[in-house]
């Protein structure tokens, strides 16, 4: 893959408490006291067809499937449309889809769950077969509640083909702006893109929360979810009961800026433990070093490696630049098994034999390719983040260098933008409780976002998974202790005790595995 395929699949994935616990007892006596008195249309009816009844809103059986896998998963859809434009209610309306994972419980409680997926360009029915075994404790209580937020999966999807990038070209930001204009003339026969931001995808939640008959919200936010959610509760504070920020990024970050230096942290910080392992140091030295001198010696001169094609296992020949490398190893960041290949890969190719980057390079984009198509993100990141943005010269020495942001920039220099409220910016503060989860080594959404926005929040609190990278929901006892959370809405006295068993997971010495 070129480094424009490389920028697109990065900019896709991008591109994601202490006091008062009297206080929140007090408040959850009231919120009970509330659930008595709510309107019958708030609770769940189901019918004889199947079909289940909240507020004006009819969900039937349906499947939802995972994008390029077999996985799907029995939920209930319902119809949902808005305007596209808010301002214009008789212009253009788009179709949002809207899924209901149903409680397991026979009376569940009115308070659903709602995840907020990430991205931006994830869609929350299609991530949900994914996700949903880290959601199996918050269903014995609660319905989960799934909505495509617009211009991604089936809410009116902005999508466009990927180049051909047979002839790996070198990164040019001419062909930047020529595939971004050619995608916006294929987004623009369905779609307008300045109406596609975070600010108006609250709107339609707001609207589905308004259906079901204005229950209160239990949020989950992932990556680019938690800022959905942070912005949502400052909209409708009085809307939201719970709020979990899984790796969570801060009103004021401009998505994109610090890409760069979090992953050169992430990395070292993962390598170290590398060089501090006697069998490990003997095997690798030092893989930070090692990764270095991978990248000047493919910046210099890309190579064509030689590999077993992972779909087929048939022999195969692809180039492999610095660029390459860099995708790789800023995705292989985000979940510590896959990191802990790094070290041994990297060293293989110090001798030449360039497979097992170059395959898993294959893998990554084929597991990338759907992220890769959407648009979504430009009218996310063009209309709320690049005029903060600025190249950082101090960045070129990076592993990512500056080439995602001059990417961004020349992009959103084409793409239509819409607005951003004037307290977009400012911190989430109130009296919400929120739970929010770090991973010790997350690539791009390191601790120290959490501690920053729980600073602005009393009764927050961050749980510090060690060793651990990006989206920790699904992990260890974290599922276990989000429904907790959710049930008793005091994070301060939550038993997080089991967070402690987390622990990095060693480098491969080989394709066996770790040293014992």
């Amino acid at each position: 893959m070129d480094k424009r395929k490389q920028a697109r699949i990065a900019i896709a994935a991008a591109a994601l408490l202490l006091l008062g616990s009297q206080f929140l007892l007090r408040r959850e006596r009231a919120d009970a006291t509330h659930a008595n008195v709510e309107p019958a249309a708030a609770r769940m009816q189901r019918a004889a067809d199947g079909s289940l009844r909240i507020g004006t809103l009819v969900f039937r059986p349906c499947e939802l499937a995972a994008p390029r896998t077999g996985a799907t998963t029995a939920a209930y859809c319902a119809p949902f449309a808005v305007a596209e434009n808010p301002a214009a209610p008789a212009g253009r309306r788009i179709d949002l889809k809207l899924a209901l994972v149903a409680s397991e419980a026979a009376a569940p409680e009115i308070d659903p769950v709602v995840l907020l997926a990430g991205g931006p360009g994830q869609a929350a029915t299609q991530v949900w077969a994914q996700t949903a075994g880290a959601f199996a404790p918050l269903l014995a209580r609660r319905n989960v509640i799934l909505l495509d937020q617009r211009g991604t999966g089936g809410s009116n999807a902005l999508t466009c083909k990927q180049e051909d990038d047979s002839d790996a070209a070198a990164f040019d930001l001419g062909r930047v702006r020529e595939h971004t204009r050619t995608c916006l003339q294929t987004v623009s026969s369905h779609a307008d893109p300045r109406w596609y931001t975070t600010t108006l995808a609250l709107d339609d939640l707001e609207a589905v929360r308004q259906a079901l008959g204005g229950p209160r919200l239990n949020l989950v936010g992932v990556s680019y979810g938690t800022r959905v959610a942070q912005q949502y509760a400052k909209r409708h504070p009085a809307a939201v009961r719970s709020i979990i920020l899984d790796s969570a990024v801060p009103n004021d970050n401009a998505l994109g800026a610090d890409f760069a230096v979090n992953l050169d942290a992430s990395l070292k910080a993962q390598f170290k433990l590398c060089t501090q392992d006697p069998r490990c140091h003997a095997a690798f030295g030092d893989p930070w070093a090692n990764l270095q001198q991978l990248r000047t010696a493919l910046r210099d001169k890309p190579v064509q490696a030689s590999y077993r094609d992972p779909d087929s296992n048939a022999p195969t020949t692809h180039a492999f630049s610095a660029d390459s490398l860099a995708s790789l190893v800023r995705m292989y960041a985000y979940q510590p098994e896959m990191s802990a290949l790094l070290p041994l890969g990297i060293a293989r190719a110090q001798t030449g034999d360039y497979a097992s980057l170059a395959a898993q390079a294959q893998m990554l984009g084929m597991d990338m390719s759907s992220l890769a198509e959407t648009a979504m993100p430009l009218s996310v990141l063009c209309s709320e983040d690049s005029d903060r943005l600025a190249v950082n010269p101090a960045d070129a020495d990076t592993v990512l260098g500056t080439s995602l942001v001059e990417a961004f920039k020349a992009q959103c220099e084409i793409w239509p933008h819409g607005t951003r409220p004037d307290d977009f910016n400012a911190p989430l503060r109130g009296d919400l409780p929120v739970l929010l989860l770090a991973g010790e080594f997350d690539p791009v959404t390191p601790p120290r976002y959490a501690e920053a926005i729980a600073r602005e929040l009393p009764h927050a609190r961050v749980l510090l998974a060690c060793g651990q990278g990006h989206s920790l929901l699904g992990r260890g006892c974290f599922p276990k202790l989000a429904a907790r959370f959710v049930d008793t809405l005091d994070a301060a006295g939550l038993d997080a005790s089991c967070v402690d068993n987390f622990a990095p997971i060693p480098a491969f010495i080989d394709y066996n595995g770790a040293a014992p």
